[in-house]
Parts: structure tokens; C-alpha cells; sequence
């Protein structure tokens, strides 16, 4: 398939850079083959059945966005320039790699200091990224950055203004406790405790997976033939347990539904070797397209996608790309609000 398949118009004003308080008052579009009904996150549970499952994306986002100071001392004294950082992603010796502001502005063994309590070390750059080597480790590494770091918000929000400290709650999952993602997981943003009562009340179940959402879930496909796009590289773990609980949801004739995309990849590559749900640990690289056959997945709670996206090409998997164009089309001509901080939809591809 073609990229133009999966791409649409957009109005600019339904790109969200706030959420909806309380969380679950966000809008639901709920989608099956023929069906399309306007309910909010809070309504969820009547739209499931007891005995289903949702899968849920623990990962915890870090304040990965720091803002430094560069010095250097030459012929005509000591300069100085501001460097942006984003981290991306720890490397196996606790270095970790980075997107720089403006790179050139930096070469490799200088310093930048973040804050009073945190600096790095700059020790290679390739690819247009930089490899850091900070200051502190362990939790006084976390607790230094939590100080000094800004949530990494998306490129879409992230340019119509600055993240602020209500950003700290508002990006981030309500059960976020492994920490390490640079992305949230962001169909969880509508649980809240009210919509977890009521899941609790409906006799609907929930396992807990792990993702790292990284900063490349925001890349641009930029080949127009999406069989030769190289999707990039997010480290997983399904659980012993969680993948039991979902063998016996299965076994009991009970759904398994994840909310986020992140969910759904991590559980269809821990399929994807024997067909069945397996613990698993490690990266995944997985890409799915029409044409995916889903070994776990029954539904998808989720946000609305960007046009031309890796995400378009997944729900449109899920529910057949004619289908998601009509879903899409609903959706803006009802105003939804699109992308991190918008509302959601729940995608039932057998009604």
C-alpha cells in the first residue's frame, strides 16, 4: 500500500494541547463494522462485557526535555550557548542518547550543565544524536532530573507552547510506575478513578504491561511504498502473569482489548512466535499493516492518529482501511480533538 492511502485533512483546531478534566469526560467514538456512537471515557464499561480484559501500559514518562548552558574558554575568552536536550533512550553502560540543540554548537568531552545538581559530559555524536554521560546515577539521578527536566511533549503541542507543570500530571497515566518512557502511552490519559470504579463495578479485568514509549513513535514514514518503512525500536516486557491472564480471558471466552497502540504491539509480538500469548522481554520493532493477522487482540480503546502515521497504518489493520477513513471522517465533522491530549475511540472490529 501506498502512503497517501492512509492520509487525510486535518482542521488545525482539532489538534488538542490541553486535555479534558476530568479525564474521563474526554469523548469516546465508539466504532464497530457499521455502527459509530457518541458516548465519553466515563461510559466505557457499558460498552464492554464482564469477563473482558483490558491491557495496560504501565510505563512511567520522564521529564526528558532539559534546557542547559554550554561553556568554553578560547582566544577571545569564554562563550557560551544554550543547548536543548531530549533524551531518548539509556544505553547498556547508564550513558544515555540524546537529541541536541543546536549539535553543532557542541563538541564531544565538553560539559552542560542543566542545573546546579545535574550535568553531562557529551562523549560521541553520530547520526544527529549525542551520547551523555551525567553526572549522577541510581536515584539521585532521578531526582535531579525530575528537578531540572520539562515532559517531552509532542512535536504537534510542543510547538504551539511550552510544557508547564501541568503537564507533569496531565502527561502521564494515573498507574505509570516503570519509569523510562519519553512518550506517554496516551489512550490511558482518560482513566481516572471514577472510570476505574465503574470498570471495577462492570466486571471488567485488567493486566499490566510495559512499553517504553519512545521518541520515535513521532518519525515520519517517508517512503511512499509503507513495505519499505524500518520502524523503530521500543523495549517491552509482558509478564509471566499478565500473559496468563490473558490465556484464561481467552480460555473463559472473555476480550482482550488493549488501550493504546503501545499495548496492542507489545501483546501481538509476544504472540507472534507461537500464535498464543507468551511472557516476553525485549525490543520490539514490530510493524502492522493490513493484511496483519492479530493473534491477541480483539478490540482497541485509543486516540486519534496523525495522517500518513505508523498508528494510521494499525487501526487501519485493525478495522480495514476503508472503515477508519469513515470512522475518521465522523470524527471531524463531530469535532473530535485529535492526537496526545485528545479524546478517544473504541475500535470493535467484530461490533
Amino acid at each position: 500500500m501506498k502512503l497517501s492511502d492512509f492520509d487525510f485533512d486535518l482542521p488545525e483546531k482539532l489538534i488538542a494541547t490541553r486535555p479534558a478534566r476530568p479525564r474521563s469526560a474526554s469523548r469516546l467514538l465508539v466504532a464497530g463494522p457499521e455502527t459509530i456512537t457518541r458516548a465519553h471515557a466515563i461510559d466505557l464499561p457499558s460498552f464492554l462485557r464482564p469477563g473482558d480484559r483490558l491491557i495496560l501500559n504501565d510505563t512511567k514518562v520522564i521529564p526528558a526535555r532539559l534546557s542547559g548552558l554550554r561553556r568554553r574558554v578560547g582566544p577571545e575568552g569564554e562563550t557560551e550557548a544554550r543547548i536543548e536536550v531530549t533524551l531518548l533512550e539509556p544505553t547498556a553502560n547508564g550513558d544515555w542518547q540524546a537529541l541536541m540543540k543546536p549539535l553543532k554548537k557542541i563538541r564531544d568531552g565538553e560539559e552542560v550543565t542543566f542545573s546546579p545538581d545535574l550535568s553531562a559530559v557529551v562523549t560521541s555524536r553520530a547520526g544527529g544524536q549525542a551520547t551523555l554521560a551525567f553526572n549522577l546515577t541510581g536515584d539521585d539521578f532521578d531526582a535531579a532530573l525530575n528537578a531540572a527536566g520539562a515532559m517531552p511533549l509532542p512535536p504537534y503541542i510542543a510547538g504551539r507552547r511550552a510544557a508547564d507543570d501541568r503537564d507533569r500530571e496531565d502527561y502521564q497515566t494515573i498507574w505509570a510506575r516503570q519509569s523510562g518512557a519519553v512518550a506517554a502511552p496516551t489512550a490511558s490519559l482518560h482513566f481516572d478513578d471514577a472510570l476505574m470504579a465503574g470498570l471495577e463495578r462492570a466486571g471488567i479485568t485488567r493486566s499490566y504491561v510495559t512499553l517504553h514509549v519512545g521518541a520515535g513513535t513521532f518519525l515520519p514514514v517517508k517512503v511512499e511504498d509503507i513495505a519499505d518503512h524500518k520502524m523503530h525500536s521500543e523495549w517491552g516486557e509482558v509478564t509471566q502473569l499478565a500473559a496468563a491472564e490473558m490465556t484464561d480471558t481467552k480460555a473463559a471466552g472473555g476480550r482482550i482489548i488493549p488501550v493504546g497502540t503501545t499495548a496492542l504491539r507489545l501483546i501481538e509480538t509476544a504472540a507472534r512466535a507461537t500464535g498464543t500469548i507468551k511472557a516476553f522481554e525485549g525490543d520490539t520493532d514490530i510493524f502492522i499493516t493490513p493484511g496483519f493477522r492479530f493473534r491477541v487482540t480483539d478490540a482497541l480503546m485509543t486516540n486519534f492518529h496523525l495522517p500518513k502515521s505508523t498508528l494510521m497504518m494499525l487501526v487501519s489493520a485493525l478495522m480495514g482501511p476503508d472503515r477508519i477513513r469513515e470512522i475518521y471522517a465522523h470524527a471531524i465533522t463531530e469535532n473530535y480533538r485529535f492526537f496526545s491530549y485528545g479524546d478517544a475511540s473504541l475500535l470493535l472490529p467484530e461490533g
